[in-house]
């Protein structure tokens, strides 16, 4: 019941979920965003997206170097204040000289409100001008919404860049011209040498959904992921979250804990965004050592979201430990070799200024549950 002068409930400390896993629906956190029909895949299952095939050269790069390096980037777009997304684009261009980034990987909300093909030229194609590297993604929930059915299918302004069956140059980049992909869906799987990347697209609506044919294609993907190859997932809408807006899904905790349960391979690192903030969480799943869960929502929106619980704490809900979280614009850079997935991330103020930030580093070897039946609950 809607009670007058009442705003949104912000979530409790100590708290890495929204819900214990019961959706409540209410009108004041949900909006009238209901789930959105994806468009239809260039080609069949299991969409594969193979590095070496699309880009030869960086494959041939990456295997003479003996790492792969690259940046993460979410939420960047820069709808109502341009100089936030502009800072953090000047710093990725600016630093990649020294880190060497092969590629960009966006997690989601490339384009604010409802990622409208025609505002790709002034939060897109323009904020990236200068960088160089090809930039894959994901969508996210901004990208995917729809105000006017009527005027405006779900992911017609991502789909005119990343899904082109033929790529181009859209007139509409202007003066920025950059060729369009052709990824393969909205949910894929990118094939590299030193990873396997498995993007998921977790739609419209608060904490995200997935329909059954995603849950399996999901599944099917950690059951045949390369063996010998460190495994990624990426979201939009994170599993974990210490923030005092959107907070974690216990939705998306469900679809990667029965892909788990069903195949015994888990992520070496999960990567997501939707929350405006920078967050690095650990959840212990497999016996060896914690899974790093990393929330990369800072790219550039203007609006950034608080944390409520320091560094260290221990979420009462789920488990989840906050390793460290900021609240400031950026980016994460992460470098894979046969030994170790690192990163780090890069954190920079309203007045453009940038400073090192998180630092990490956990081990590339897959991980592979002897017995998958013996997952926690996520």
């Amino acid at each position: 019941m809607l009670k007058p002068g009442s705003v949104r409930p912000h979530f409790k400390k100590g708290h890495s979920q929204s819900h214990p896993g019961v959706s409540g629906l209410d009108p004041l956190t949900h909006r009238n965003t209901g789930y959105q029909p994806l468009p239809k895949p260039l080609g069949f299952p299991p969409y594969h997206y193979d590095l070496h095939e699309h880009f030869e050269t960086i494959a041939k790069h990456v295997k003479s170097e003996g790492e792969m390096v690259f940046d993460v980037l979410g939420d960047s777009g820069g709808v109502k204040d341009a100089e936030f997304q502009s800072h953090v684009a000047g710093q990725m261009v600016a630093a990649l000289p020294k880190s060497g980034a092969q590629f960009c990987y966006y997690v989601g909300d490339v384009v604010y409100f409802t990622g409208a093909h025609d505002d790709y030229y002034s939060q897109f194609y323009e904020a990236y001008q200068e960088y160089a590297p090809p930039i894959f993604a994901i969508p996210g929930n901004h990208d995917g919404e729809v105000d006017d059915p009527t005027q405006q299918t779900s992911l017609d302004g991502w789909v005119a860049y990343f899904m082109q069956p033929n790529p181009d140059v859209d007139p509409i980049s202007k003066d920025a011209p950059r060729v369009g992909l052709n990824l393969p869906n909205p949910y894929w799987t990118l094939i590299t040498p030193f990873a396997t990347f498995v993007g998921m697209y977790t739609n419209v609506p608060e904490h995200g959904s997935i329909d059954s044919v995603q849950q399996m294609w999901l599944t099917n993907e950690f059951a045949t992921a390369d063996p010998s190859l460190p495994l990624i997932l990426t979201l939009h809408h994170p599993i974990y979250s210490f923030d005092v807006f959107h907070s974690g899904s216990s939705k998306m905790a469900d679809a990667l804990e029965n892909a788990i349960r069903d195949t015994g391979r888990v992520p070496n690192l999960v990567l997501a965004g939707h929350v405006h903030d920078y967050q690095r969480i650990e959840q212990k799943i497999a016996p060896d050592g914690p899974t790093p869960f990393i929330v990369s929502g800072n790219g550039g929106y203007h609006n950034l979201h608080q944390i409520h619980s320091p560094n260290g704490m221990v979420a009462s809900d789920t488990g989840a430990k906050l390793m460290y979280g900021k609240v400031c614009w950026g980016y994460l850079t992460l470098t894979i070799d046969k030994k170790s997935i690192s990163g780090k991330s890069t954190e920079i103020d309203r007045n453009g200024n940038v400073t090192s930030g998180d630092a990490f580093s956990y081990p590339a070897k897959p991980v592979i549950l002897k017995n998958s039946k013996s997952v926690p609950t996520l």
